[in-house]
């Protein structure tokens, strides 16, 4: 299901065009109202929550972008290809791609992890980002470049025993995607970067089982607290803007001293 720009909108070509995946909820929402007020057009792609993804794009839209939301899952080829399809065909050239969709599983030692727990913290963190990278890079080589934005987290440094190392390897391989396809895509006039995450107020905590740990695990912190997700947003906005025109294959970590 999608919802198509209003009729009566126009395509600025001046303007950037931008896909954000997991956009209805969390850092992901965040992140298309920010760039929608920096004045990108946005499509982004949901998984269920069809009243969130409303408010988002009723959201963007208030800040002055075209919108088009898109439902499919980022661990589906064919839904990839979708949402990108529409992105090209409700607003134009997609100049920027933010792989932001991830799950982390409930909270459990690896032993203790079930394969299908494992299967979809990789489907949907690994090979979803891949997907997208993959159609975004073949896109932006034929328009002249562009900017891709890879959500990593600081568990992929860290590796998060007794919680979710499962996670934390997966978000290891962004990491590692990032820096490699940086140097691919280079020539091609495409950048690609990757924000990590610390500990943020997001709803993932209560869909991992521990609705409070944004309080309980960030008291040892030397900022002594949880991040917003409009924290994110900002790095997100700042590596995809000419004033991060020469930064390429960098993770920047957004985590609070983390």
């Amino acid at each position: 299901m999608s919802r198509p720009s209003e009729p009566s909108e126009r395509s600025d070509p001046s303007r950037p065009i931008t896909v954000v995946t997991g956009g209805s909820r969390g850092i992901g929402a965040a992140t298309c109202v920010r760039l929608a007020v920096e004045g990108h057009d946005i499509a982004f792609s949901y998984l269920n929550d069809i009243l969130a993804a409303e408010d988002t794009a009723a959201r963007v839209r208030a800040a002055g972008a075209r919108c088009v939301a898109v439902r499919g899952d980022t661990a589906s080829e064919a839904d990839v290809e979708r949402l990108f399809d529409t992105a090209a065909a409700e607003l134009g050239t997609v100049t920027g791609l933010v792989n932001n969709a991830g799950v982390t599983g409930p909270i459990t030692r690896l032993a203790d992890a079930g394969t299908d727990v494992l299967r979809r913290v990789l489907d949907v963190n690994v090979l979803g980002c891949l997907l997208c990278c993959r159609r975004a890079a073949r896109d932006m080589a034929v328009s002249g470049g562009g900017a891709i934005v890879n959500i990593s987290s600081a568990a992929a440094t860290l590796g998060s025993p007794g919680t979710y190392v499962h996670y934390a390897a997966s978000k290891g391989a962004v990491d590692t995607l990032t820096v490699g396809l940086s140097k691919e895509l280079g020539p091609d006039g495409i950048r690609v970067n990757a924000v990590a995450p610390g500990i943020i107020k997001t709803d993932i905590h209560a869909a991992m089982g521990a609705p409070d740990r944004p309080t309980t695990a960030t008291a040892h912190l030397p900022m002594a607290r949880p991040g917003e997700a409009e924290e994110i947003a900002g790095a997100v906005a700042w590596l995809l803007s000419s004033d991060a025109s020469y930064a390429t294959g960098t993770v920047v970590r957004v985590a609070g001293g983390m």
